[in-house]
């Protein structure tokens, strides 16, 4: 029988397409390890730098908020008063440990046992006069009392501190009156605000009159040292100066005596007001008003008080100069001095890497040259800044600015005018230091104009000048405030090239004022940055200055920030309007 046998069917294989389809629906093929690698990447840089800018606004805003004052007693019998300023939990040493009374040390091994270590806290007593100290550490198991008086005030002082005390009696005008602490501070908050007109008055004379009378004799005196070097020191004309000199002199004597008489009688008039505090130990001290900045009773007053409290530091530290090696008052002299710099150092360093990034992209021809001139540039971004300071220190200071002083300002010689750092010199420097950094991202803008907007340019008859300067730079000016942002960003935050060339503790004078010629760009001056550095390494008291490190970081952040967010106003501005010119 014969039976149609179904051959079997052949097994079938997959066709290239599906093997195509099938690699391309792999992991890898579509990339997600490399998207997940990269997403990761960016979530880790935004968590640390939100996590630094965390750590600055937690450490950096309370600064100034009006903190309780609390007063122990301590089982040795000693008293302190003033504010918690860190806490922590410590394992005391054995012999330490030993060395304890019985009831304190069981109460320390019991909070061993427990908490795993004895809490301690540390006091910001102040008083720095009388103890010698501004910290001191007080351990739990130490404590016999702790308090918070309501009229425990904390005074903060021109000098030597903060002082915490309770008022017990005030003179005014000579008289003097004891009495409960709520009315002696009435009392002396009265006169407080006139005292210190009075004081402010005195101050202004100190350094402004009394300048501008030593300014005008120390002038007619280089102007007859300048005579005498010309002509000699026998010539008519130089005998003629010196008389000059003298006259003037002379009769600038009767101007500094009456200056003297008024600030004499300022001065005598405020020793008449002052406030005798009682410390937590039973010592009584006499401030005089005038000394006293600020006091405050942090355990009586309310939260709008507070609030208010808060609000005059960060004026005060906005508006007013440093005291207290800088630890306390304000920075306006290094915002200012920042600021200024910052400025100076964009309005150098911008045309001259415009320039360059205009010869190298638009003039010069391509070659081993200009290759050569590229690596050096990208080189020149990588050499440590500190670098830059030592070239600036030796070039403008001691040889342009030397050079300077010989040919103009020979008579203040050996006094330097311009061989030393100045504002001059640092901004320049820096500018040296960002050239790089603008001279990059405007050659690529330059790169980035169409060909055919030059090509339409010169067939409409117009020069290569009239070309880049009509066609090229316009919508090339976008990247160009690119280089600019990335220059402030660099230029605002160094620090190490500014202590060889400019950048000092503290500067009396500003470098801009309203006395001829106005910007003295020899002048040194105060800047956020080394301020920081000096605060943090430099400050004879590194607890009190820790806030104060913490804050003028925030601001010179912010600072930053303002100056690039105007910076980037600009730039979109400028896009749009070429973007809808070209379209």
């Amino acid at each position: 029988m014969n039976q149609l046998a179904t051959p079997n069917p052949p097994k079938s294989r997959p066709t290239r397409r599906r093997r195509v389809e099938k690699r391309a629906t792999s992991l890898f093929a579509n990339g997600e390890p490399m998207v997940w690698l990269t997403g990761g990447a960016l979530a880790v840089a935004t968590v640390m730098i939100a996590v630094l800018l965390g750590l600055v606004l937690v450490e950096g805003l309370p600064t100034f908020w009006p903190k309780p004052v609390v007063e122990v007693e301590l089982s040795s019998g000693r008293k302190l008063a003033g504010e918690v300023a860190a806490e922590e939990r410590f394992l005391p040493e054995p012999a330490l440990l030993a060395a304890l009374p019985a009831d304190q040390r069981a109460a320390a091994e019991q909070a061993i046992a427990s908490e795993g270590g004895v809490r301690r806290r540390m006091l910001r007593t102040g008083n720095f006069e009388l103890s010698g100290t501004h910290f001191d550490w007080v351990s739990e198991h130490e404590i016999v009392r702790e308090s918070t008086p309501e009229w425990l005030l904390v005074v903060e002082r021109l000098s030597w501190g903060r002082f915490y005390g309770t008022p017990r009696a005030v003179t005014l005008a000579g008289v003097r009156t004891e009495g409960e602490p709520d009315k002696v501070w009435a009392l002396a908050a009265e006169q407080h605000e006139s005292v210190r007109q009075r004081w402010e008055r005195r101050r202004e004379l100190e350094t402004v009159a009394i300048g501008e009378v030593n300014r005008e004799i120390e002038e007619a005196r280089l102007a007859a040292r300048e005579i005498e070097l010309e002509s000699g020191v026998d010539s008519p004309a130089a005998k003629a100066a010196h008389a000059h000199a003298q006259e003037i002199a002379t009769g600038s004597d009767a101007e500094f005596r009456e200056l003297q008489e008024q600030i004499a009688a300022l001065r005598k008039e405020n020793a008449g007001y002052e406030v005798e505090l009682e410390t937590a130990g039973g010592t009584r001290t006499k401030l005089l008003l005038e000394e006293i900045v600020r006091a405050t009773a942090p355990n009586h007053i309310g939260w709008s008080e507070r609030v208010g409290v808060y609000f005059s530091r960060v004026a005060e530290f906005l508006l007013d100069d440093p005291r207290e090696a800088n630890s306390e008052g304000g920075v306006f002299p290094a915002i200012f001095g920042t600021v200024l710099m910052t400025l100076i150092m964009v309005l150098l360093v911008v045309p001259f890497g415009v320039l360059a990034a205009l010869y190298l992209r638009e003039y010069a021809r391509p070659g081993p040259i200009v290759s050569a001139v590229r690596i050096a540039i990208n080189n020149l971004a990588g050499v440590p800044s500190i670098v830059f300071g030592v070239f600036g220190l030796g070039f403008f200071c001691y040889i342009v600015g030397a050079s300077v002083d010989e040919l103009l300002f020979s008579a203040k010689l050996p006094t330097p005018t311009y061989g030393q750092g100045g504002l001059v010199w640092a901004s320049l420097t820096l500018a040296l230091l960002t050239l790089p950094v603008v001279i990059v991202p405007t050659e690529e803008a330059l790169a980035s104009v169409p060909g055919s907007m030059r090509e339409g340019s010169y067939a409409c008859g117009a020069t290569k000048w009239q070309t880049i300067w009509r066609i090229v730079l316009p919508r090339a000016m976008p990247g160009i405030m690119t280089g600019m942002i990335l220059a402030l960003a660099r230029g605002a935050g160094e620090v190490a090239p500014l202590m060889l060339v400019g950048a000092v503790k503290l500067a009396p004078e500003l470098p801009l004022d309203t006395t001829a010629p106005f910007l003295h760009a020899e002048r040194s001056f105060m800047h956020l940055g080394f301020h920081i550095y000096d605060l943090g390494f430099q400050s004879q008291n590194s607890e009190a200055a820790k806030p104060m490190v913490f804050t003028t970081t925030l601001l010179l952040i912010a600072l930053v920030v303002l100056l690039n967010v105007l910076a980037i106003w600009i730039r979109a501005r400028l896009r749009r309007r070429f973007q809808g010119n070209t379209l």
